[in-house]
């Protein structure tokens, strides 16, 4: 059997796809890779579907082996690991891929040519960390089975990454705009410590939030809510399916990547945008990654 043992695991590495969708109505959430571009780039640079498993790595990168050959790529952030970022490489059987500390971002992705044969609960293959649907963070010993997810041949030499910057998100206008000023776009929030998959607790100046004007109502991805504190809090892959607090705004598909690679302490300011750029930004960025088939 060709597998992934897992040597040293990091920190909170979990077997990740692009989520379970369609149970929003049951209480669950998508969860699913933090930053998808990174993981549908890392399929397709060895071949794979694009929503094959992979590994997502946080803030510090483990050790894998190899148990045959194997043609993996790594994208995201640059986690100092011994192999070039954003191109396909091959690996003899029993070569270990080693990732250590992150060097500017928040995850990485290792991506394997056959992808990850993960059990799949609701459809996905994907940990949803803060609830155990799906598995758990990936532990020493754990053995891991590659599967047949590969779709093409692996992409042939490197690729630049996308360019972009973490420290300003592009949203669009919330349900309950109207009700807020302008003050969600005029300060600078710091991502807290207390920030996980399900959201990010910025900290800045306080922004005025009418209060028990609303009930309770479906929240998004990406979604800005604003609690009776006046701290934004932004909702992540594993956020909650309901919430009663207003949202002025939401982080553009587009710029969900740029979320799943901010990190404690990092500052981030926002800017409104329309829907028409955000829909033009979003098909720059899904033709750049069709140019790595």
């Amino acid at each position: 059997m060709n597998a992934i043992r897992v040597v040293r695991p990091g920190f909170q590495t979990s077997v990740q796809d692009l989520g379970r969708f369609g149970h929003a109505h049951q209480g669950v959430s998508a969860s699913g890779a933090a930053d998808a571009l990174a993981l549908r780039a890392a399929n397709l640079l060895v071949g794979n579907a694009e929503n094959a498993a992979a590994l997502e790595m946080t803030l510090v990168g483990g050790a894998f082996e190899f148990e045959s050959e194997a043609v993996v790529a790594l994208t995201g952030s640059d986690f100092a690991a011994g192999l070039p970022l954003w191109t396909a490489v091959e690996l003899k059987a029993g070569g270990v891929v080693r990732c250590g500390a992150s060097q500017s971002g928040a995850r990485c992705y290792l991506a394997v040519r056959g992808g990850i044969d993960a059990p799949k609960v609701l459809g996905s293959a994907s940990t949803h960390l803060l609830t155990g649907v799906g598995g758990r963070a990936l532990r020493a010993g754990d053995v891991l089975p590659i599967g047949e997810a590969a779709v093409r041949r692996p992409k042939r030499g490197s690729v630049a990454p996308p360019q972009f910057s973490r420290d300003v998100l592009r949203v669009t206008a919330g349900p309950q705009a109207e009700w807020f000023g302008d003050e969600l776009y005029q300060g600078c929030y710091t991502v807290q410590e207390e920030s996980n998959r399900m959201g990010l607790r910025l900290r800045g100046p306080a922004i005025p939030s009418p209060a028990g004007m609303m009930l309770t109502e479906g929240v998004s991805l990406g979604a800005i809510q604003v609690p009776p504190d006046g701290q934004p809090i932004l909702l992540f892959v594993e956020h909650q399916t309901t919430g009663g607090y207003p949202k002025p705004a939401a982080v553009i598909s587009a710029d969900l990547t740029r979320v799943g690679q901010l990190r404690p302490r990092d500052t981030v300011r926002f800017e409104l945008v329309t829907l028409d750029q955000a829909l033009a930004w979003l098909q720059e960025q899904e033709r750049w990654l069709y140019s790595l088939i």
